[in-house]
């Protein structure tokens, strides 16, 4: 009996210690503290708090601190011990304690700045570089950039050959018209009409593609390029966002709130703005008539008063981790008020003055806009290379226009009138877009897909004249615009890319269906035509610091619809802009060789590229009782040789410098209304970018840019240089900007056109004048400091 007892006293004990030990070792330990910044105990968020085994030193656990610093965590480890770590910090580290507790309190964790990790931070990742891949030019963007509180469109005015003009227009080789990407894709922030480019960050941004001849996979529209914005693929989870304060002369003031909510399955982003925005234009015209000897002088100044309202809102769901579903839109109303005042005189072949007076206009215009995006992306077996990707993008853009013009007599000849015109214009297109990429191995891959685009745009113009007292219609310049256009696009492309060398080549498939029609006339003009693009480029990379690229590509240029409405605006009826119904595409045939290198500290990119183009469309002007009206045709062939030179340069820490130019020699031939255009010519441009970093955390840009004098089919555009000046203020640990801008510094940017023939002659002067910006942007979270400038004008 004492032995049983025995026994089951033993067993007892042994389950009681056996039932203790497994408590033990359930045991949730918490863990939870605040992490600052010592001296300005300023809280750090996303900050590493790590629990790691004291014996194998591996991580067990971990999180990051919220916006306010803090941190909860919990733990069953028995053995271990605490690491607080944040970038350009020192780490803290905190052994367990000996003493059995359920909460471990860390209190304020104050981290001290780590000067050598922050000196090695800089260093690795300075300098934004370029490198080749087989049909791009890659601008790799670094710390230089991103840690700046820079703008998209402040990387993009970094990359060699690509410009951003004052409205946010964006230029590629100094040409307009070039294709913006995002993620390879259409997006609502990448549109034309806009400037959202302006809320992505720097810091967002991985890297630039840029895209001169374009592979069959991308639309054979254009002939200026790509440029393809690929946003990092990084998860900031929490909230970030930032906001923007902007003023300016003349008249420019906005606000723009971004905020951007991440979580395990949803990512929820929106952008509010509004903004006030006054843009000056003055204007000189001489018309003269060498057959009657009379001359029209007009000079003015040209407003566009804008008060805009920006909203974007759209969520990232991820399906799994796989399959993401993106859905977003955006929504933009513009108020427009054009309070426009040109002064006219006549002139006789003595040179006397006949008559002068005085043209007002007082213009008012709703301007709605409407944007949707919906991508759907799938990653095959977890290998983002092999992924199938459907995306559609829906625009809407209405016009509500009314205009009054007052022709008041000064002196001699009366020419006193009055006119009214109404627009009621809408236009939707809409992109449906499938791509499927499969990568075979490492160096063999296939791409294929398909596009659809409709665009439908109707615009009902009225011209009406007082006529004895009271408004009558004027037939021949009113009339309703009908415009429809489909267009089909299929691909395939496969390359191969080895260590040093790698070819591709691919073939597009488009079908374009365009219908025109003047409904009160019932004038129609109908295009269907099937096109094949092909696409072929290599690349051959010598050593780490110097490679070669090679491409071709067929290329065309549609009509857009302000090349084929035939109506206008008749602000200055002596100098009047029409759209051509009967214009036919044009096509290109482009081929490009160039080659890069990486010399210590710069980077130089030279290349030679050969452009042939057939039915170009010019401008040509058409002259009849003193009035220049300058329309769009189809005139001949136009082929260009030229040269490119890019180069960035970073002798100092505290100074790059960036350099390009392009000079190009082009042979004209064509004949319009029997008229002969043959003629050869040349003209260049160069950019020279010189950025400083002063003490006290400023940086200091400066731009100067040439566009040199060129001839064109009937007349000279003249060069004009300019310069662009930039200072920047980072404060609260580059948290907070402050940024000043001016651009055109001296005025000079001065658009001048000659036109010189037998029976006339033309001179056309515009100027724009300087622009001063300040502006404060914040950003919290982790979202860094962004610009906004609101929606750029379309008209």
């Amino acid at each position: 009996m004492k032995c049983n007892l025995k026994a089951s006293c033993t067993l007892i004990f042994l389950l009681l210690l056996f039932c203790a030990n497994g408590l033990a070792q359930e045991r949730t330990v918490t863990i939870l503290g605040k992490v600052v910044e010592e001296g300005t105990e300023q809280p750090i968020a996303f900050a590493t708090v790590m629990v790691a085994d004291n014996e194998t030193k591996k991580p067990i656990t971990g999180t990051t601190t919220l916006d306010d610093g803090s941190f909860v965590l919990e733990t069953t480890a028995t053995n271990f011990y605490i690491e607080i770590s944040f970038i350009g910090f020192a780490n803290k580290t905190f052994g367990q304690p000996v003493a059995d507790t359920k909460n471990i309190d860390l209190g304020i964790i104050a981290l001290s700045e780590d000067a050598q990790q922050l000196e090695e931070v800089v260093v690795e990742g300075e300098v934004s570089r370029t490198e080749f891949k087989l049909d791009k030019r890659v601008f790799n963007v670094g710390k230089d950039l991103s840690s700046t509180g820079a703008s998209a469109l402040d990387v993009l005015n970094n990359v060699p050959s690509v410009n951003v003009n004052i409205e946010g227009q964006i230029s590629l080789r100094g040409s307009q018209g070039v294709q913006i990407l995002i993620n390879g894709k259409p997006s609502v922030i990448a549109s034309e009409e806009g400037n959202t480019l302006g809320t992505i960050t720097a810091d967002m941004i991985d890297r630039v593609e840029v895209i001169t001849n374009p592979s069959a996979k991308y639309d054979a529209e254009g002939t200026s390029g790509i440029i393809n914005i690929v946003i990092k693929k990084e998860q900031r989870k929490g909230l970030n966002g930032s906001v923007s304060v902007n003023t300016g002369a003349p008249d420019a003031h906005s606000i723009g709130v971004s905020l951007n909510r991440r979580g395990e399955k949803f990512n929820l982003f929106s952008q509010l703005g509004f903004g006030l925005r006054e843009l000056p234009n003055d204007t000189e015209n001489r018309n003269v008539d060498l057959v009657n000897n009379t001359t029209i002088l007009s000079t003015g100044t040209e407003f566009r008063n804008e008060t805009y309202y920006n909203f974007v809102l759209g969520t990232d769901y991820y399906i799994n981790e796989s399959s993401v579903l993106t859905l977003s839109g955006n929504f933009a109303l513009e108020l427009e008020d054009q309070p426009s005042t040109i002064n006219f005189s006549a002139v006789d072949a003595t040179n006397t003055v006949t008559s002068e007076w005085l043209r007002t206009e007082v213009t008012e215009a709703e301007n709605p806009k409407l944007q949707f995006e919906l991508q759907y992306k799938k990653d095959f077996k977890g290998d983002e290379d092999h992924n199938l990707v459907f995306s559609s993008l829906g625009n809407f853009f209405g016009k509500d226009q009314s205009s009054d013009f007052v022709n008041t007599t000064i002196s001699g000849d009366s020419n006193d009138a009055e006119q009214k015109t109404r627009t009621d214009f809408k236009e939707s297109v809409f992109t449906f877009k499938l791509d499927y990429t499969r990568p075979f191995s490492e160096k063999w891959s296939l791409e294929t897909g398909a596009q659809y685009v409709l665009n439908d745009v109707s615009n009902d113009f009225e011209v009406s004249d007082l006529v004895g007292g009271s408004f009558v219609v004027d037939p021949g310049l009113t009339n309703v615009f009908e415009f429809d256009q489909n267009v089909l696009g299929l691909y395939t492309t496969a390359a191969y890319e080895g260590k040093k060398w790698g070819v591709k080549g691919g073939v597009r498939l488009e079908q374009t269906d365009l219908n025109t029609l003047l409904a009160t006339t019932n004038e129609t003009n109908d295009q269907n035509y099937t096109n094949l693009f092909p696409s072929f480029h290599t690349s051959y990379k010598f050593t780490d610091r110097i490679s070669l690229q090679a491409g071709y590509s067929r290329r065309v240029y549609r009509p857009r619809l302000w090349d084929l409405n035939p109506f206008f605006n008749i602000r200055n009826n002596f100098s009047i802009r029409q759209g051509n119904p009967g214009l036919q595409p044009e096509f290109t045939d482009s081929y490009e060789l160039t080659s890069i290198y990486i010399l210590g500290k710069a980077s130089l990119n030279f290349g030679i590229y050969q452009r042939y183009t057939t039915d170009v469309i010019e401008r040509v002007s058409i002259f009849e009782n003193n009035v220049n009206t300058v329309r769009p045709e189809n005139i001949g062939t136009n082929n260009v040789t030229g040269i490119e030179f890019n180069t960035k340069y970073s002798p100092f820490k505290w100074m790059t410098l960036n350099g390009d130019f392009n000079y190009s020699q082009f042979k004209r031939e064509g004949i319009f209304n029997s008229t002969v255009f043959d003629f050869d010519g040349n003209q260049w441009s160069s950019k020279v970018m010189a950025k400083l970093k002063l003490p006290a955390d400023f940086e200091l840009e400066t731009i100067g840019n040439y566009r040199s004098r060129v001839k064109t089919v009937q007349g000279v555009r003249n060069d004009f240089l300019f310069m662009d000046l930039g200072l920047r203020k980072n404060i609260l640990k580059g948290k907070a900007v402050l940024n000043l801008s001016v651009r055109d510094l001296f005025a000079s940017r001065i658009n001048e056109t000659e036109i010189v023939q037998t029976d006339f002659e033309v001179f056309s002067r515009r100027l724009r004048g300087t622009f001063v910006a300040f502006g404060f942007s914040y950003g919290f979270g982790k979202g860094e400091a962004m610009q906004y400038s609101g929606q750029r004008r379309r008209f």
